[in-house]
């Protein structure tokens, strides 16, 4: 780390230190911009052994928990390069150097399991039901499946997926760990609207060497330092998928496609179905060559809509109004 960079970061942390509290909500929305602040902070978190990664792991904590939506996300966005940086050292099992990197997770992990109250949270998600249209189907076009998804409609047999409550923890195990990270990534996910490139780019990124290090993948990526087997679970590599869906159609094509075909790799080693069947789905899904650039900024994902019966009755040809467009014609 040059010395001009280690100078930025040490100003970060005496500003905070004496901020008026008055002040925060102005701090936060000009923090984002502060982008050589952003690049330095990756470096300290890259270097394990670097002087600043503890007072810097508990800054970021004390963004995390000052309940300003600004602050919180500013430590989001390193969230995928503080898991990749605790999985690599817990590798080599040279744990005592990752101590502040897991406290930081921790704490994240134990403010997200519960509300303001304190009360232990439980995410829940209704799975969407055919029978009902949507920005991606039409129920009528779909035929006798859509009458079956409409009779259990009516029944009120939709199904609801929980989440939680999850229990607090005061240390990572090899038990608990990627219950832990796996929940972490989810709330990463939660805010990915948020985050900037540069932290879509260290997603892809980590979830690349998490894949294939230890493999010899590894050396086609030329992936040097960490050359020991990192372990994953399958409920994690979901995770990576889903931020990596959406860095696809956000900027991050390339690094994406990359990410997108090591997990499929290390998802057939480790025969997981669940990571395979997402990640062949959205492979199947992405359009062939239609994006070249991966700095092209945001894209969306195309849809065709069905058309509704109403307008196909208005604007259909039939048999029976040529006859009478004939007979008009005739007519006069």
């Amino acid at each position: 780390m040059f010395t001009s960079e280690k100078g930025v970061v040490e100003e970060w942390l005496s500003e905070f230190k004496t901020l008026p509290e008055t002040s925060l909500p102005n701090y936060a929305t000009n923090l984002k911009d502060k982008r050589s602040l952003v690049s330095s902070l990756y470096k300290v978190i890259q270097e394990p052994q670097s002087e600043l990664l503890e007072p810097v792991c508990h800054q970021l904590f004390e963004f995390y928990r000052s309940g300003e939506e600004q602050l919180l996300r500013f430590t989001l966005q390193f969230l995928p390069e503080l898991i990749w940086c605790y999985l690599a050292v817990s590798a080599s099992r040279n744990v005592h150097s990752s101590g502040c990197i897991e406290a930081l997770l921790l704490g994240v992990y134990n403010l997200e399991i519960v509300d303001k109250q304190g009360h232990s949270k439980v995410l829940s998600f209704t799975i969407p039901s055919l029978s009902k249209p949507s920005v991606y189907h039409e129920p009528s076009s779909i035929g006798s499946m859509a009458l079956t998804e409409s009779a259990l409609s009516q029944h009120g047999l939709s199904k609801v997926v929980y989440s939680g409550p999850h229990p607090q923890r005061e240390m990572l195990t090899a038990q608990n760990r990627f219950e832990v990270l796996t929940f972490l990534l989810l709330c990463y996910n939660a805010a990915l609207t948020y985050m900037p490139s540069v932290s879509l780019q260290s997603l892809c990124q980590i979830c690349s060497r998490i894949c294939v290090c230890g493999y010899p993948r590894q050396h086609v990526r030329k992936y040097k330092g960490v050359s020991s087997r990192v372990p994953v679970s399958s409920g994690f590599m979901v995770q990576m998928l889903t931020g990596i869906y959406f860095a696809f159609y956000n900027g991050e094509w390339d690094l994406a496609q990359k990410a997108l075909d090591d997990i499929i790799y290390r998802a057939q080693l480790e025969l997981y179905p669940e990571p395979l069947l997402v990640a062949n789905a959205i492979k199947a899904s992405l359009p062939h060559g239609a994006m070249k650039s991966s700095k092209e900024g945001t894209r969306c994902i195309q849809v065709e809509i069905t058309p509704t019966s109403s307008r196909i009755s208005r604007n259909a040809v039939t048999s029976m109004s040529i006859r009478g467009h004939r007979w008009k014609r005739h007519v006069m």
